[in-house]
């Protein structure tokens, strides 16, 4: 039973890590497909998570040491008989009552086959919204897939196959989808169709604190990641080409943070209403009484530009400055965030500095209309 646990801990463990990973993309993408989130369907992408590295754990791994392989030049690393399964259960279960051939191990071994695929039916059939032909022959595709990485070795990283691979996984892993495909309206019922929040994908809606912040943790998370992917790369180029352990500190500080700056607030302020990436990924949109050019770059500079400023100015002083820059950086956040939670019609500092609501982007009237701010917290 231990080979059969374990991987469920790792599914666990590891569906969580990703999921934190994917967690900000999550959002955005229920937010551009559907308009808004859901909390369900935000919980149901982790179960999905969990399963998946569940899947993969049981299916793939562990992985054996290649120095301690032995691979036979004429060893069998496929099962390609159709039911030959039912041979095995006959041969093992032989002279055995029926509670104990039930419990037996190869029994279990094939109902376990069966069970492994039967989230997946319900998932692809509930949660991404598609037929039971789909569920099961997805589920078909994906357990070939499953089969051929253990035949191949995984895909010639070893020599050899390091696990049998069965034609009769293949058919109880396919029979496990269609019969988690015909399951999954009564087991995710409560699960919002996805057709049904599509439909009112362009329907504006409250301008809420939650949805402020969401903005604002997209914004910095885009920051991160362009500055970091753009830092990284460059590094590398710079060993190959040149030699180089390090950047110039000027090249350092313009792809970690001045880059990111243009291409998440200041490109942005100069096309339609002039929100932030993260601000256009949940559908808001600042608005003025008479809005120009000029505003929509402040706003861009007096939070965001300024926060970046402050991290160039960390990374390129002495330890005093770089110390009162990081606590300033992390102050003027935090005094952002603050803001929203109890400042007048959820403006943020970069709003109440520039003049400027926030409004949702699909108001008919969203260049300078009050519609869509609420008093709620969520």
């Amino acid at each position: 039973m231990g080979e059969w646990v374990w991987p469920a801990y790792v599914g666990i463990l590891g569906g969580i890590g990703l999921f934190a990973v994917l967690t900000v993309p999550i959002v955005v993408i229920q937010y551009r497909r559907y308009g808004r989130f859901t909390w369900r369907r935000f919980l149901g992408a982790a179960a999905a998570g969990i399963y998946a590295t569940a899947l993969v754990a049981y299916t793939l791994l562990p992985l054996p040491d290649p120095a301690a392989m032995f691979c036979s030049p004429g060893g069998s690393t496929a099962q390609l008989v159709p039911f030959n399964f039912l041979a095995d259960i006959r041969r093992e279960t032989t002279g055995m009552g029926t509670v104990a051939a039930a419990s037996s191990r190869v029994v279990l071994q094939v109902a376990f086959n069966v069970v492994l695929f039967i989230p997946w039916g319900i998932f692809v059939r509930r949660y991404l919204d598609r037929g039971i032909m789909a569920a099961t022959l997805t589920g078909l595709l994906a357990s070939v897939a499953i089969e051929t990485t253990q035949f191949t070795g995984l895909w010639g990283i070893y020599d050899c196959a390091y696990r049998v691979a069965d034609i009769d996984d293949v058919m109880t892993n396919t029979l496990g989808a269609l019969l988690g495909a015909i399951v999954a309206p009564a087991v995710l019922w409560f699960m919002p169709r996805q057709r049904e929040l599509q439909a009112a994908r362009s329907v504006a809606r409250p301008v809420t604190v939650a949805r402020r912040w969401v903005g604002m943790i997209v914004d910095f998370a885009l920051l991160g990641f362009i500055g970091s992917v753009l830092a990284i790369a460059a590094r590398l180029i710079a060993r190959l080409f040149w030699n180089a352990d390090t950047l110039p500190s000027w090249v350092e500080a313009t792809l970690s943070y001045g880059v990111p700056a243009l291409v998440v607030f200041y490109l942005p302020a100069l096309f339609g209403a002039g929100g932030s990436l993260g601000q256009r990924a949940v559908w808001l949109a600042p608005s003025w009484a008479r809005p120009s050019l000029l505003l929509r770059l402040w706003r861009a500079s007096v939070v965001g530009g300024l926060y970046l400023a402050l991290q160039v100015l960390a990374q390129g002083t002495g330890a005093k400055m770089t110390g009162l820059a990081t606590m300033l950086g992390g102050l003027l956040l935090a005094a952002n965030f603050l803001m929203v939670l109890f400042g007048k019609e959820r403006r943020g500092l970069s709003g109440v500095l520039s003049g400027a609501r926030m409004v949702d982007s699909r108001s008919s009237r969203a260049g300078t209309s009050r519609e869509g701010i609420t008093t709620g917290k969520a």
